[in-house]
């Protein structure tokens, strides 16, 4: 499983669980997003378990859909959104009203359909810079932080087709326990959305794996990636206070 959280007033605490490896010798969780119109990378990212998946997800300021949030928190309860709030008004309903229009898309709830760990630190920085971040095309936007999506899968009506990460290892984790259902009641196994929501790297704390014996693996730690083998992705955000 990964921890995440927030700092510098972002009150992200929130739990994502895995999909259970079977043979990690020829299998991975994640999907390794390549280059292409990223630079540096591009990210990795996996369609969580919903069970288990706990915590809130709250970003101060985010631009989705084209539309303005402004400190979006979201509750999962087992994967699923429990409890919504912004701040874009003053009324608590408007609020609600807005987000369940605008992101919920009239849905009761939604699942977290992705979770990902996005590398373009070149694109953050030169977003904050400039004040891009209204006018980001989401595909460059969603890379400059972890992000998590809210709706289906990324593998959506794809779920049965095994495809592989550059190193030969297959990607398992396509599905969750909503988009199995298109076996049994495919009119409950998808909700025709998928919103990126992004923390980006200034408000982020901590970003750790758990491993089944209880050992922390830091990946991200005050907004600086940590994990051996990463320190590149550094270079624009250590320009940038330069």
């Amino acid at each position: 499983m990964a921890r995440i959280e927030g700092t510098n007033g972002n009150e992200t605490d929130l739990t994502v669980m895995f999909y259970d490896l079977k043979d990690p010798d020829k299998e991975t969780i994640f999907e390794n997003c390549v280059a292409d119109v990223n630079i540096p990378v591009g990210e990795v990212f996996t369609s969580p378990k919903l069970e288990g998946t706990m915590g809130v997800l709250h970003v101060k300021d985010v631009y989705l859909n084209g539309l303005p949030y402004k400190n979006l928190k979201l509750r999962l309860t087992d994967g699923m959104i429990a409890d919504y709030s912004c701040d874009n008004y003053d009324s608590d309903k408007d609020n609600q009203d807005f987000i369940r229009e605008h992101l919920l898309f009239q849905h009761e709830s939604l699942p977290i359909g992705e979770f990902a760990i996005g590398t373009n630190t070149t694109a953050y920085v030169m977003s904050r810079k400039y004040g891009l971040e209204s006018i980001m095309p989401i595909l460059i936007a969603e890379k400059t932080g972890p992000h998590f999506a809210m709706g289906d899968t990324c593998y959506s009506h794809e779920e049965d087709s095994i495809s592989y990460n550059p190193d030969g290892k297959a990607i398992v984790a396509r599905e969750n326990s909503v988009s199995a259902l298109r076996n049994t009641d495919p009119l409950k196994a998808y909700f025709g959305c998928h919103t990126d929501i992004t923390i980006p790297y200034d408000e982020l704390g901590r970003l750790y794996a758990v491993a089944e014996d209880g050992s922390e693996y830091d990946i991200i730690r005050d907004g600086r990636f940590v994990l051996e083998g990463t320190e590149a992705l550094n270079e624009p955000l250590d320009k940038k206070e330069e």
